[in-house]
């Protein structure tokens, strides 16, 4: 029985390609004879994109949502049934297959790009089959390294299965070590192949990896890899999959100083133009950028943004058929939930409804505040009191409530009548990107109309990593001047600051938490006790809910449940990870 269940499974890992594989057929695509063009070519490599979304779908499981919630930046948010986001939060659970679902989703795509990879040899143009080929092995490694980073020893596929045989028996778990050389493989061929050509709007606005995004995903890798586990560099695979060589820290260095000179991506000239309540239709009504309405600034659209190096593309044709991942639910999920009062939304216009996750800790503002007192990226980036003196505490019953909320990934909105004396009347309850572009309108689907691309790479983090590794201030500098601030000489607590304020709410904080060792994890999470939130209208403070942040940080080390059906499927051949034994099930907030 267990066989049959996998073969099942197996459609996952073989993308149900026993047709596919029939090179006998002679009226239908098959290995054989496809890609026979550019476009099958482009096809093909479109698919693997198309996990991307289908992740986006299920954001609530995701990596980017839980690395948000497990850091310090953000307390779990949401409704009293929210279990799930609050045990996350805490690092505990209420069902192990929470995250069966991106498990799938990221397999599904490891074994679209792994399909990609073996036929797009037969691309006859050498420029367009070094960049599909860069773009894939580039994707293939992002989704092997939001697992690794999730749950650390995963199963390596590395290859497409030649027939059921091969996949009638659970694929083992790899060591992260082999999952990391392989990850490095990918990316450093990915920036070894792919053209040097520029930035430009038409290339990378559209969503595609590029040798800069490859270099820049490198020297991630290589951080989180070399600091989590204490190595001075990353092991890498050869073709045959044997771990032969490594990268170093010269050569992400140098791979960095390519992307900083030659890729032509820069730093916007005004923070908040990153981030679309800048936008056009919002702007006119939002007091906090009427200086860049004035100077008809408005918010890079998405495409056409030079500080974005890697963004998963979304778009105004979600549906609730297929297409739900074409809208950016991390919007949704992280918008306000119930503002209060009749007036709802016109209290925190220009931002949105939603499911209320993840609550800002107050913690990330006072530190912010007495760290870099007139830092203009705080305000740019955080959604605080003082701008909603009308704002209800404990609407919807809302949990782990806080004084703000973020202003980078959520719901935005725009108006839709004013008043006699010029006041907002009603709103749209989203701004939809498309209205930039094509005139189509504001919506009223505050669920599926969330159009702007979710940035993962931006050119910031790329001179922050460069700093860290060089241990030099220049460019963390350049970062800085852009908030308002005088340079600094480099130290190690500067740089940490510095990605702290600079990249906050951007699902990159849990993994920098997590490779400066465990001791500033633990510090930094339970630095989060004490803090005053409202649980259903209630003040009080967080507190620890079962053994704890630190205990429960030791014990997992930041890793999360494997999914239980794939424990169970597997016949043992997949271990649960330690740490979440029944000790670790949430019940309710103590």
């Amino acid at each position: 029985m267990k066989k049959i269940l996998f073969i099942a499974l197996a459609a996952l890992l073989f993308s149900s390609c026993e047709a596919f594989l029939d090179t006998d057929s002679y009226t239908k695509k098959n290995t054989g004879n496809y890609p026979k063009t550019a476009d099958d070519a482009i096809q093909m490599v479109t698919g693997v994109y198309a996990t991307l979304n289908r992740v986006l779908a299920n954001c609530g499981n995701s990596y980017y949502f839980a690395a948000q919630l497990l850091s310090d930046d953000m307390f779990a948010g949401g409704g009293e049934n929210d279990k799930h986001w609050t045990s996350l939060e805490h690092l505990m659970y209420v069902d192990l297959n929470q995250y069966n679902s991106f498990w799938s989703d990221r397999y599904s795509g490891i074994s679209r790009a792994n399909m990609a990879i073996a036929n797009l040899d037969k691309v006859e143009d050498e420029k367009l089959r070094n960049q599909l080929m860069g773009e894939t092995l580039f994707l293939r490694a992002l989704f092997y390294f939001e697992l690794v980073q999730m749950f650390g020893d995963v199963p390596l596929i590395t290859q497409v299965p030649q027939s059921v045989s091969e996949v009638a028996e659970y694929p083992a778990q790899s060591t992260q070590e082999e999952i990391f050389a392989f990850i490095a493989a990918d990316l450093k061929k990915a920036s070894d192949i792919m053209p040097n050509d520029k930035w430009n709007a038409i290339v990378s606005g559209e969503g595609h990896a590029t040798r800069w995004a490859a270099q820049a995903l490198l020297a991630r890798v290589f951080l989180f890899y070399t600091g989590f586990y204490g190595k001075t560099e990353l092991p890498m695979m050869d073709e045959e999959f044997n771990i032969t060589g490594t990268v170093t820290k010269a050569e992400v260095i140098a791979a960095l100083e390519d992307c900083i000179n030659n890729s032509g991506h820069t730093l916007a000239n005004d923070y908040r133009r990153l981030w679309p309540y800048s936008n056009s239709l919002s702007a006119k009504d939002y007091y906090y950028v009427q200086d860049l309405k004035s100077k008809g600034e408005y918010w890079l659209k998405d495409g056409t943004n030079p500080e974005t190096v890697f963004a998963i593309k979304c778009s105004h044709l979600a549906s609730w058929s297929t297409t739900v991942g074409y809208s950016n639910q991390y919007c949704l999920f992280f918008a306000i939930r119930n503002a209060g009062t009749s007036d709802q939304y016109k209290n925190v216009f220009p931002f949105g409804q939603g499911w209320g996750a993840g609550t800002v800790n107050p913690r990330l503002w006072d530190d912010w505040l007495s760290k870099e007192p007139t830092d203009k990226r705080r305000k740019a980036s955080i959604l605080a009191a003082a701008e909603r003196p009308n704002y209800v505490y404990g609407a919807d019953a809302l949990m782990e409530e806080s004084t703000f909320w973020q202003k980078k990934v959520i719901a935005i909105t725009g108006t839709k009548e004013y008043e006699a004396d010029g006041s907002l009347k009603t709103l749209y309850n989203s701004f939809t990107s498309s209205t930039e572009y094509y005139g189509d309108g504001e919506s009223d689907d505050f669920q599926l109309s969330h159009e702007t691309d979710l940035i993962l790479i931006r050119f910031a983090d790329v001179l922050l990593m460069h700093s860290e590794l060089t241990e030099t201030a220049d460019k963390m500098n350049l970062v800085r001047a852009r908030a308002g601030l005088e340079p600094v000489s480099y130290s190690f607590e500067a740089l940490q600051h510095e990605r702290r304020f600079e990249l906050a709410f951007e699902g990159l904080r849990w993994g920098d938490m997590r490779r400066w060792g465990d001791n500033y994890a633990i510090s930094a999470l339970t630095g989060q006790l004490g803090q005053t939130i409202w649980n259903r209208g209630v003040q009080t403070v967080m507190k620890d809910q079962g053994a704890g942040y630190a205990a429960r940080y030791q014990a997992t080390r930041g890793f999360l449940p494997l999914p239980s059906s794939e424990v169970d499927l597997s016949d043992g051949v997949l271990q649960q990870n330690p740490g979440w034994g029944t000790d670790a099930v949430f019940g309710s907030w103590n």
